[in-house]
């Protein structure tokens, strides 16, 4: 509903509109001037709105004792339903509220929606009127609902009337109806954020473990609307963090899949289960990489979540990153360590997904990764602190230090070797044929080998750079072991050039 309804006029006469707008305005002297000419005071807009309605909603008492004078009907409706009555009752104008129940307007009116005037002073926190309604009023029932259901407690607490719900309580509501979609008054005040209003609810003692429709408790409604302090609140007053919904979410799935990192956070140092599955078979990581965001992605790997459990469809989170090249989430998936052997239903590992979206940099990710793990393992080195040298990441190398030794690579798989070159030094350089497969799926035109062989230089640098071995050495070496000494020895000659050479591409 609006703050203030807005003139419709387009039905009415021009005298109609002028004496609209005049009890709008409470000017009274214009309206009698109007009545002097013959109006019509009843007239209503094309939304059903009398000169009645635009006196009430805007708290205009003179106006309004003006039109009852002359017994306009006190219940005339808009097309939303709403009197004169509720209307006073909706922007908490009292003294209105009071003349229009004198002159017989009816008390158990509703709108459309099945609101009446305890609902929409409720609502809207007029505890004044609520006041009136209660200690005057006869037949008015504290727990009436409306078309969903709800009560004057529900509205309250949806829209963080705390002076209303103190009211309300006082004069012994019942705090855990439901509504429509079984909500009790916990769910709504959850739901929206208002977090002085829960905590009094939660001081009612209702059962925070009380499920909705869909077998959402106050907490899951609070992780989902994204409020952090609604949050805290319900775990400190002992709510079940790893309460599930009908489909077998918990709070962190919602928190994933909204991108929702603070919380998140909280409900992992509240112990909460990162490796729970929904009705999908998808844990928190899989639906925080399938909606990218890497923030919750980070508070899942450091909570040591099971990065090689799979969803329905046998995907692992990295799978899924592949999928929808998700770079940076890929990233911290890798360097947490995975199985890159896990395949999907349809047998492809997260390297042959990536290949086959041509997410070239993921691929050579990947890649970097299997190899870098083999290294590892070879050399005996299973803890993250034993990385060598620079700090290790498998993105694309951009860094000062190696420009010298990649601007080498370049040209020598641009110019100088042949089509089936660096095939051969990827396998003595122990690349598998899966790695090989990978990087040939990329098409770049009749030429396509020569980026296939850059890409496979610069992964391979990787692995020597991280393993703290000299590059030019290891290049000298590998072209010697594939018959290609000249090339060895001109990038021998090259490493002792002077480096201000090292941007002109000639080499022999």
């Amino acid at each position: 509903m609006e703050e203030q309804p807005t003139l419709e006029q387009d039905c009415l006469l021009p005298l109609e509109r002028q004496f609209h707008e005049a009890a709008r305005r409470n000017n009274i002297g214009r309206m009698k001037e109007l009545i002097g000419m013959g109006v019509n005071i009843r007239a209503k807009n094309n939304m059903g709105r009398t000169a009645l309605h635009w006196a009430s909603g805007a708290g205009h008492e003179q106006a309004v004792r003006l039109l009852l004078e002359y017994e306009v009907s006190v219940d005339d409706k808009d097309k939303f339903g709403m009197n004169a009555l509720l209307l006073s009752a909706w922007f908490g104008h009292l003294r209105i509220l009071q003349l229009l129940v004198n002159s017989g307007a009816k008390i158990n009116c509703e709108d459309k929606n099945g609101l009446n005037i305890l609902h929409c002073a409720a609502q809207r926190g007029h505890v004044h009127v609520l006041e009136f309604i209660m200690e005057d009023l006869e037949d008015v029932h504290l727990d009436r609902i409306d078309k969903l259901d709800r009560t004057a407690f529900h509205l309250a607490a949806a829209h963080g009337q705390l002076d209303t719900l103190d009211f309300l309580i006082g004069f012994g509501c019942d705090h855990g109806i439901k509504d429509k979609e079984g909500n009790t008054a916990l769910h709504l005040a959850a739901k929206n954020g208002h977090s002085s209003v829960l905590q009094r609810i939660i001081e009612l003692g209702l059962d925070l473990e009380e499920k909705n429709g869909e077998g959402l408790t106050a907490l899951h409604t609070a992780t989902e609307g994204g409020h952090l302090d609604c949050v805290q609140l319900l775990i400190q007053a002992g709510s079940k963090v790893n309460a599930q919904t009908q489909k077998q979410m918990n709070c962190l799935h919602y928190a994933a899949l909204h991108g929702f990192d603070d919380i998140a956070q909280a409900l992992i140092d509240a112990g909460i289960s990162v490796d729970a599955a929904n009705h999908q078979n998808a844990s928190p990581i899989h639906t925080a990489v399938l909606n990218n965001f890497p923030s919750v992605v980070r508070l899942l790997i450091e909570a040591e979540i099971d990065l090689d459990v799979t969803d329905n469809r046998q995907q692992t989170p990295l799978h899924i990153a592949a999928e929808n090249a998700r770079q940076d989430i890929a990233e911290m998936i890798l360097l947490a360590g995975v199985n890159l052997n896990l395949t999907d239903k349809q047998g492809k590992t997260s390297l042959d997904v990536a290949a086959r979206g041509n997410h070239i940099s993921l691929v050579d990710m990947i890649i970097k990764a299997d190899r870098f793990y083999k290294w590892e393992q070879d050399n005996l080195r299973t803890d993250s602190d034993s990385w060598a040298v620079k700090p290790l990441t498998f993105k694309q190398d951009h860094g000062v230090e190696t420009q010298h030794i990649r601007s080498v690579m370049w040209c020598l798989a641009t110019k100088y070797l042949k089509h089936n070159d660096w095939k051969k030094l990827a396998h003595h350089w122990k690349f598998t044929d899966a790695h090989i497969r990978a990087i040939e799926q990329q098409w770049a035109g009749t030429k396509s080998y020569r980026e296939h062989g850059h890409r496979m230089l610069l992964i391979w640098l990787h692995g020597v750079i991280m393993a703290a071995e000299n590059p030019n050495k290891g290049l000298y070496e590998g072209l010697v072991g594939i018959g290609r000494r000249d090339l060895a020895e001109s990038i021998r000659k090259k490493a002792n050039a002077d480096s201000s050479s090292s941007k002109k591409c000639t080499m022999m």
